[in-house]
């Protein structure tokens, strides 16, 4: 059978419309999903293998029905793993013990990635830089853990352990993580959260002084927050030299505190009155970072309502988008702040959510969001589901984050549509750098616009599809496409079945 290839010129079919803005075709629509004390997944610690693949399956299959592209997975909440690692221990959060390996050919990570793909779904890798014992009263720490390796790496700051950012080989060691991820796992992305020096504890200064005085860099008692800030740039440039080195189609993100600086304090930053922020309180200048191509995407947490008086969320998004340096901007949402008894009246309806997505679409700079977290997708607060999937009416595609490395894809081939009573069944081969594939249906008699979201059939990572014949699959009114889409988000030209 000879297949026909359509070129798709974005100039030629674009077509700026409120249509396009309400159900645009590229937009990141992604959903946290947090191992740390078992927030997500597992749901308890030491399920059956086959329990926590069923609890994987059942989140990922909610973030097809919800919609979503992208899924980010917690992968190193606590200098552990859940992915096979020779440098850190199993996460206690898996198996109920630090270091407890789980059958040997089960790799949470690797299946995780293998379903993903399956549903045609990105997959970002979500670590903690300094994390290193959650509950130093609690936590099962294991003899392999670098906490007990190396104690001189570590500091204690409330009831945690940290590894203290000053010193070198910290940097280091989370850097030989983050190699070691990139180079043996199909990621499209990794992803850091807001906790780097920790939120501070009233009256408790952070306990970093011996490797100040150990490791100046030319600064003196009175720049002590300029080193702070200088340890975390430090590790930032580090972590992006490792990735564009080792595989530089995949992206580095990071998902900081809402509030990059309060106004009142730095006329640069927003009308904003936080408590504590990334500059100032967690050493994170995430400016710079942007600034200085060394991130990727940002995803700052946004996680209050509109019109919230101390940090309004139109008022923080706005200033993000004026903030963005050319680096991809994604909003975090609290999906988790949804509660018919909120002393939020905001937060007592699932609206509100809604409303922010709508704000974001309004501003070219705001590419898409992120929601926090998974399980909210179980329990649909306030009909959360119903309303997104009005909003998100079709399906969309991550955008293409020009900062990395390009994957091109090669058109699928070998076409095929078989049509056998009622049943309809479309075959396709992969092309090279396919990673999942975009199914398009069209009216007949009308243009491919393969830029119009409604078009979209389906959005997966098989090579078949099957469906019954009706009035709105019919083959003798409609006709279908298929494209194939790479690592990096590039959409291949169009292929005919016929």
């Amino acid at each position: 059978m000879r297949n026909r290839f359509v070129f798709v010129f974005v100039g030629l079919f674009f077509t700026v419309s409120l249509f396009a803005k309400n159900y645009p075709k590229r937009e990141m629509r992604a959903v946290w999903i947090a191992s740390v004390a078992n927030i997500d997944w597992p749901s308890r610690a030491g399920l059956s293998v086959d329990m926590q693949q069923q609890e994987m399956i059942e989140l990922l299959d909610l973030a097809k029905e919800y919609k979503m592209n992208t899924v980010i997975f917690q992968i190193r909440p606590a200098a552990d793993a859940f992915y096979k690692s020779e440098i850190e221990p199993w996460s206690q959060w898996l198996n109920g013990k630090q270091g407890m390996a789980p059958p040997e050919d089960y790799d949470p990570l690797q299946f995780t990635i293998e379903q993903c793909k399956r549903r045609g779904l990105d997959i970002h890798v979500w670590l903690n830089p300094y994390r290193a014992v959650f509950d130093l009263n609690k936590s099962s720490v294991s003899e392999d853990h670098p906490y007990k390796a190396h104690p001189e790496w570590f500091v204690t700051y409330g009831n945690k352990g940290y590894f203290n950012p000053g010193l070198p080989e910290t940097r280091n060691h989370v850097a030989s993580v983050v190699a070691d991820i990139v180079k043996r796992y199909k990621v499209d992305a990794v992803h850091f959260d807001d906790y780097f020096y920790p939120y501070r504890i009233a009256g408790k200064e952070f306990p970093d002084q011996a490797a100040f005085e150990m490791y100046p860099r030319g600064f003196d008692d009175s720049r002590k927050d300029d080193w702070r800030r200088d340890n975390v740039d430090l590790i930032i440039k580090q972590l992006h030299d490792t990735i564009k080195t080792l595989a530089p189609h995949i992206e580095f993100g990071i998902s900081p505190f809402g509030v990059w600086r309060n106004q009142s304090v730095d006329p640069r930053g927003s009308a904003t009155r936080a408590g504590q922020t990334n500059y100032d309180d967690l050493y994170a200048d995430i400016l710079k970072w942007q600034k200085s191509g060394w991130i990727d995407y940002v995803t700052p947490q946004i996680y209050w309502h509109i019109g919230k008086e101390v940090a309004d969320y139109a008022v923080i998004a706005d200033w993000w988008s004026k903030n963005a340096y050319g680096c991809r901007l994604y909003t975090g949402h609290g999906f988790y702040r949804i509660d018919k008894d909120s002393k939020d009246k905001a937060w007592r309806s699932s609206k509100e959510i809604v409303r922010q997505v709508e704000l974001n679409r309004k501003y070219p700079n705001i590419d898409g969001s992120m929601f926090f977290s998974a399980k909210l997708m179980r329990s649909n607060p306030l009909k959360l589901k119903e309303r997104l999937n009005k909003l998100y009416r079709y399906d969309a595609l991550p955008p293409v984050n020009m900062r990395v490395t390009q994957a091109v894809p090669e058109a699928p081939s070998n076409t095929q549509m078989l049509v056998k009573g009622n049943k309809i069944q479309l075959d396709w081969t992969s092309g090279n750098n396919n990673e999942y594939f975009i199914v398009y249906k069209f009216k007949k008699g009308k243009p491919a616009t393969t830029e119009s979201a409604e078009n979209i059939l389906r959005v997966t990572g098989a090579t078949r599809i099957t469906g019954t014949i009706n009035k709105h699959t019919d083959p003798e009114k409609y006709y279908y496409m298929v494209s194939g889409v790479s690592s990096t988000n590039q959409e291949s030209v169009c292929v005919f079945f016929e």
